[in-house]
């Protein structure tokens, strides 16, 4: 049974290589060794966009299209749109009323975003609690994964944190204990003691070496044991970790390669700042961006040497170049025997190749725009009917299914 794995991105605008780069690359290689759920984050959107909604809408489509033309694949991968499933705004509510204010106050992208959307008014309940929306779009599918870079790592850990703090509140019911009991009865005499070791050592040290050991254990009972349930599964793993049952899973960051892109300028790549290389440019537009860039402001005339790790171009060199290429960059520009426009040449012969396929694919879904929607209702209703399950757990433990 392949493992769970969640992401999405906010609809607010084109996507560019950077997009690409930095997550839609990653999605794409995960379809293939994992059941894969991307959605259109539409709702997060709004957190920092509630007064131009009307980018959202216009961007939902463009890109979808943008993932399927990259190689993301309906077949393999359940991609659907966050607001069409209201179950994530219910789980959102009811993680609120038990999720501590200063545990949203710490998130490092909270307290970054504002300093860096200064123009914009954040001081709203909605980019408050968008950490724990992002929880509950990840809690709600019970995924075990989720691809982030580095700087994101923080939002996998609170919605771990998250997770453990409900199944500690709700997890528990008055025969937990009981069913523990009942559970371990059924394994084998030496896996039960090796079992309870395993769970006094996480508990005394927190030793992720201990935990996957007796997470091998419940493992090799739902393998092995006749007509073992997914309850006895959850009972053990949430007894494992010092919680009660684990209704919703406590997922692990999947730490993938993240290649990140500068701007035409040498800054952030962003639409917004028209710094932009779109997915979709044309060659024309392509080669005009690049031969546009900045570049080491030492090399004022052509014989003038430079040194490309002061250049932008050279983060093009290292997303696009072989060995051999970045080896003639290095050393054309340090003896100045090779000039700027020479230097961008192979960045852009690379990024157009790239793009070729992007551009025939996107070509199709645009002359028919009725499949991607049908692709994205398709998916939608598949992401719902996990999204439902999930929530009837979630009130049964809370006693809310009277």
């Amino acid at each position: 049974m392949k493992t769970r794995v969640l992401s999405g991105m906010r609809p607010t605008g084109s996507m560019h290589l950077g997009h690409y780069l930095g997550a839609l690359k990653n999605w794409v290689a995960l379809q293939d060794q994992h059941e894969c759920f991307y959605f259109v984050a539409d709702w997060h959107a709004l957190t920092t966009h509630y007064e131009e909604s009307e980018v959202i809408g216009q961007s939902v489509y463009e890109m979808v299209t943008d993932w399927l033309a990259a190689g993301l694949d309906p077949d393999k991968s359940t991609i659907f749109i966050q607001s069409r499933i209201p179950e994530h705004a219910e789980l959102f509510t009811l993680l609120a009323m038990g999720t501590p204010l200063g545990w949203l106050e710490r998130v490092p992208t909270y307290k970054d975003q504002i300093e860096k959307l200064k123009d914009r008014d954040l001081a709203t309940y909605g980019f408050l609690g968008y950490p724990l929306l992002q929880a509950a779009d990840i809690l709600i599918y019970k995924a075990a994964y989720v691809p982030v870079g580095e700087d994101q790592a923080s939002h996998v850990e609170l919605t771990r944190e998250v997770a453990r703090r409900f199944n500690n509140l709700y997890g528990r019911g008055k025969d937990f204990e009981a069913q523990v009991a009942a559970a371990l009865a059924r394994l084998a005499k030496d896996d039960a003691r090796y079992y309870d070791k395993q769970r006094k050592a996480f508990g005394e040290t927190g030793s992720d070496e201990a935990r996957a050991k007796g997470e091998g254990i419940v493992r090799k009972a739902a393998a092995q044991v006749s007509g073992w349930r997914a309850e006895e599964s959850e009972l053990l793993l949430g007894h494992l970790k010092g919680s009660g049952r684990s209704v919703l899973v406590e997922p692990q960051a999947l730490h993938t390669e993240v290649l990140r892109l500068p701007g035409l300028d040498g800054t952030k790549m962003s639409k917004s700042y028209g710094n932009a290389i779109l997915m979709r440019d044309e060659p024309d537009a392509v080669a005009k961006k690049v031969r546009g860039m900045a570049t080491d402001p030492a090399r004022v005339r052509r014989s003038d040497p430079g040194d490309p790790e002061k250049c932008p171009v050279w983060q093009f060199h290292g997303a696009y170049s072989d060995a051999a290429t970045k080896a003639w960059v290095v050393k054309g520009c340090t003896t100045a025997g090779i000039g700027c426009l020479e230097c961008k040449q192979p960045v852009i012969d690379a990024i157009v190749r790239q793009q070729q396929p992007w551009r025939e694919r996107a070509a199709v879904l645009t002359a028919e725009p009725q499949k991607v929607q049908r692709i994205v209702e398709a998916g939608t209703e598949r992401a719902r009917s996990v999204a439902q399950q999930t929530m009837k757990d979630v009130r049964a433990a809370m006693g809310l299914d009277y």
